[in-house]
């Protein structure tokens, strides 16, 4: 496993995302969208034009994820937390990661937190990836990922 963080240089429309979210996303990859008045949940359905403009998304398998936050005229910043390694279409962010997998577990239907719902798959094995500075210790970033 070779940790990066890497970042899009320049906001990116949403033809861009959707590009860059396709080229990047496998079977077994799962999105998880914010609108300024609900979340999706947890779902598998294809991210379409139609849902755009939202806050900001994320999508996440074991290799990655990948997360957008909505900025100015429709454009998005992009980051991406993986353990394949430097990828070449993002910016390196920082330079040595190590990263620690913890267990996860969802919030129950009752909570509050999410007054309309979130609906995620029954047998989903969700975990957190912590991407932690090398020579510090500390961590940056908190990505979601999957059983392999």
């Amino acid at each position: 496993m070779k940790p990066f963080v890497g970042y899009q240089e320049k906001p990116v429309s949403v033809s861009d995302l959707l590009k860059i979210i396709n080229e990047l996303k496998t079977e077994n990859t799962y999105y998880f969208l914010r609108w300024t008045n609900r979340v999706s949940g947890i779902i598998k359905e294809k991210l379409t034009d139609d849902q755009f403009p939202m806050l900001e998304g994320q999508i996440f398998n074991h290799e990655f994820e990948l997360r957008w936050k909505h900025k100015r005229q429709n454009t998005y910043e992009v980051l991406l937390l993986t353990i394949n390694g430097q990828n070449s279409e993002f910016q390196p962010l920082g330079k040595d990661w190590q990263i620690e997998e913890r267990k996860a577990h969802f919030y129950q239907k009752t909570e509050t937190r999410f007054p309309k719902g979130f609906d995620y798959p029954k047998d989903l094995n969700i975990k957190q990836r912590y991407f932690q500075d090398k020579t510090t210790a500390t961590v940056h970033f908190v990505a979601l990922t999957v059983e392999k």
